[in-house]
């Protein structure tokens, strides 16, 4: 297959260039602004938007990346590629009330009047190496490796955590499938956040550091959120990381990461 791919550079797009070049798929990285590159193609996979950690929920930034979004479609309509494989977002699913959630809404039901197959995927929580050390998972890591201690909230949020490259898997399967419209892309497997950080604990060994309760919850917060994976599961993708294998690789790269700098340091 010929595959546009959008956000190509990105902490999923990454990892899906990759992955489908290593299936004998061509990829063509798309960035903005869009101009079309010569040629037909297959299909479109979308994953550029503005994902600042702290600020992406409620910059305005996201009605830029909305219109982007439909001008992208267009040009594909013109261009006779109606394949496009394009990323949502769990918030949608619970009326999240964030700026970032209503533009992800307002292009889902865009882009189904279009003449497209639309594939629609929506990710949940997702972590492994090369996250922004400001998210949850790599700041809890990080920490415990200083040995210092973790601030958190009770942690009796539900959460669906998936490894980014089964993440990555995931999207080049439906990108291969003929599947149409929404799909949660997740593990299906429901954990609390204490679960999350507890084993990240057990594997570094210092679940003394954690403070559970130091945080109260920030508001509007979702206490359940897990994915319904079963269309996914139909494409034939399976993770292949189970959570605590997914954070001992994060682990894993993060020491890496220390090391290398104490070295050029």
């Amino acid at each position: 297959m010929k595959i546009l791919l959008t956000g190509a550079t990105g902490f999923i797009g990454s990892r899906v260039a990759e992955q489908l070049a290593r299936g004998g798929h061509e990829v063509y990285p798309w960035p903005r602004p869009w101009r079309f590159p010569s040629g037909h193609f297959d299909a479109c996979i979308h994953l550029a938007w503005y994902v600042e950690h702290g600020k992406y929920l409620h910059s305005p930034l996201n009605r830029q990346c909305l219109q982007d979004s439909l001008a992208l479609a267009h040009l594909l309509i013109q261009h006779d590629c109606r394949r496009l494989i394009a990323a949502g977002t769990c918030f949608e699913t619970i009326g999240h009330p964030s700026l970032y959630a209503e533009c992800k809404r307002t292009l889902f039901h865009e882009l189904q009047k279009l003449p497209l197959e639309l594939a629609w995927m929506r990710f949940f929580y997702l972590y492994g190496p090369g996250e922004s050390p400001r998210r949850l998972v790599p700041q809890v890591i990080t920490s415990l490796l200083r040995g210092e201690s973790v601030p958190l909230t009770l942690g009796e949020q539900v959460r669906d955590f998936l490894h980014v490259a089964d993440v990555a898997g995931a999207v080049c399967a439906i990108a291969q499938s003929k599947l149409t419209g929404a799909l949660d892309i997740g593990s299906g497997e429901p954990v609390t956040v204490r679960e999350l950080a507890e084993t990240i604990g057990r594997i570094i060994g210092r679940t003394d550091l954690l403070v559970f309760g130091a945080r109260p919850y920030p508001p509007d917060e979702p206490m359940r959120i897990v994915a319904n994976n079963e269309r996914l599961l139909r494409t034939g993708w399976r993770p292949r990381f189970t959570l605590e294998e997914g954070l001992r690789d994060t682990i894993s790269w993060w020491q890496c990461q220390r090391l290398q700098e104490a070295a050029s340091a």
